[in-house]
C-alpha cells in the first residue's frame, strides 16, 4: 500500500455522534453515509473560514460535486463519537478538491479517507474561475 499523502496544513474538524438511522443491518455506518459526513465536515470547514455555502451561493458561486471517493478502513458503529478532518488538497482554475479523514473519538483509529472534487460554476451552471476572495479564505 502506498503511503498516505500529508494532510493539508489548513484543516477543520467536525465532530459527530452516529445515529441509529445512519447504520445498516450489521449495525455499522451504511457506506453512503460517509459522503454525508464529508459534506457536513466540508460545510463546517467553510463556516470556520468565515463563509457558508449559502453565502457563497448568494455571491454567485456554486461548488457542485463532480467526483467523490471513499476508502473504508475500519467500521464505525452506532453511537460512536467520530471526528471528520477536512482540508483542501488542490485548487484548479475552476475547481477545488477537498480531502477527508474520519477518526475515532481519541483519534487513534482511522476509519476512512476520501475526497470530493468540485467544479466552480455560476448560478446558471456555467464554469467560472475560482474567485480570489474564496481562495483567500482558505489560505
Amino acid at each position: 500500500m502506498a503511503p498516505r499523502a500529508p494532510f493539508p496544513e489548513r484543516d477543520g474538524w467536525y465532530t459527530h455522534y452516529v445515529s441509529y438511522g445512519e447504520t445498516d443491518a450489521m449495525a455499522v455506518v451504511y457506506h453512503a453515509e460517509y459522503l454525508h459526513l464529508f459534506e457536513r465536515s466540508r460545510s463546517a470547514f467553510m463556516r470556520e473560514t468565515g463563509i457558508s455555502y449559502r453565502v457563497a451561493e448568494e455571491r454567485g458561486v456554486m461548488l457542485p460535486v463532480r467526483e467523490a471517493n471513499c476508502r473504508y478502513r475500519t467500521p464505525i458503529r452506532y453511537d460512536e463519537r467520530i471526528h471528520v478532518r477536512c482540508g483542501i488538497s488542490k485548487w484548479g482554475r475552476a475547481s477545488v478538491e477537498f480531502v477527508y479523514e474520519i477518526w475515532n473519538d481519541d483519534k487513534t483509529v482511522l476509519h476512512a479517507t476520501g475526497m470530493t472534487g468540485h467544479a466552480c460554476v455560476d448560478l446558471t451552471g456555467k464554469p467560472v474561475a475560482i474567485p480570489g476572495w474564496l481562495k483567500e479564505l482558505f489560505q
